[in-house]
């Protein structure tokens, strides 16, 4: 208490009153009591200011925070909000939504090193999974929500300059001489990963060897002049500051463009791969925050029709048959749809182009030669 006493002629009588609860705390126990006592004595000297107890934290205000890849920062701007409203009408409680966007890769390697997100929605199971080894999240996430935890859907588009005057149509435009290519770096970036695939696909999935695949995508990689963290700097990268001919991205980041009343000219390739994004209630946090009902009601209601529209109107292709149809008229066919199971899971194919010396690391050491 000396910083507050310290030129107070009242010093006394503080030290006094310091000493005579000091006593009083070795044979009365209550915490009650002697609070009791002390606004007692603070108020009989007129010093009750000084001592005032700090007012108790709402009872009926819970806070979780959701972590996320960056493109879903203009869907959640509507999703969250009718959550809040949704729990205040049927529980009483206001919740608060703390949000964290950035690489889908990132964003997990975050999570583990410690950003206690409640909720998580990255751009491929693989992150999620980072999780699951790191003792965040206990095995079997994917059973514990609808749809195997799959929350949204995309493609990958190769979004052109206004009228595409270098004519790009196709996966094989993108690896002609002299078309500069704009993607993410697959390192950070989870649109990165789904892009890579989607053109090591291109070749695979239609009749081509493996061998084939490596000689496409690098020299597609040859065309790559610039590797953004994410999907939403390479977006600005392409747009804002004007680099490259084609833009590899999410179809939902285009037709989000399209909406907003933006330039938006695409190709969707039709071989093409399903973009497949996670949702999972972080255990560990949960349990040690104390917000788990209201985490996994959050996580559940991104189901709902309602957050399903949200995500459909930002351009995702929703995982509820009804409203995927009355959105239907905002995507283009799809010819051959595959996905990452006929790459043996994110597992297997993160460790086979991903990981330190595997396939991506070979292709960009012989891209820069």
């Amino acid at each position: 208490m000396t910083k507050y006493v310290q030129r107070s002629p009242f010093s006394h009588t503080f030290q006094q009153a310091s000493k005579f609860f000091q006593n009083l705390s070795r044979f009365k126990k209550s915490r009650i009591f002697v609070s009791l006592l002390a606004l007692s004595l603070a108020s009989t000297l007129g010093l009750s200011n000084l001592i005032a107890p700090q007012p108790a934290a709402s009872q009926s205000t819970k806070e979780i925070t959701l972590v996320s890849y960056a493109v879903t920062k203009t869907a959640y701007g509507k999703i969250i909000p009718k959550f809040v409203e949704k729990w205040k009408k049927e529980t009483g409680e206001t919740v608060k939504v703390r949000e964290s966007y950035g690489g889908s890769g990132s964003q997990a390697r975050a999570v583990v090193d410690g950003l206690e997100a409640d909720v998580t929605n990255f751009a491929l199971a693989v992150d999620t999974n980072r999780l699951q080894i790191a003792g965040l999240l206990k095995a079997g996430w994917e059973k514990r929500l609808p749809n195997n935890s799959i929350v949204t859907k995309s493609a990958v588009v190769l979004a052109t300059r206004p009228a595409n005057p270098k004519n790009i149509k196709t996966w094989a435009d993108l690896a002609k001489p002299g078309i500069k290519v704009i993607t993410a770096n697959p390192k950070t970036s989870g649109v990165a990963r789904w892009n890579f695939v989607a053109l090591w696909g291109s070749v695979t999935e239609t009749g081509g060897t493996e061998a084939q695949a490596k000689d496409y995508v690098t020299k597609v990689f040859k065309n790559v002049p610039v590797l953004p963290k994410d999907a939403r700097e390479a977006t600005d990268v392409f747009i804002k500051q004007r680099q490259g001919d084609v833009l590899l991205n999410y179809e939902n980041e285009l037709i989000l463009a399209a909406a907003e009343g933006k330039a938006s000219t695409f190709a969707l390739p039709p071989v093409n791969i399903s973009i497949d994004t996670p949702v999972a209630v972080v255990d560990k946090y949960v349990d040690k925050h104390g917000t788990r009902k209201v985490a996994e009601a959050f996580a559940a209601y991104l189901f709902t029709p309602e957050a399903q529209r949200e995500f459909a109107k930002t351009g995702f292709r929703s995982v509820n048959p009804e409203v995927a149809k009355e959105f239907a008229s905002k995507y283009r066919k799809i010819e051959k749809l595959y996905t990452i199971n006929e790459f043996g899971g994110w597992s297997a194919a993160n460790s086979k182009f991903f990981t330190d010396g595997a396939i991506f690391d070979q292709i960009q050491k012989d891209a820069r030669k």
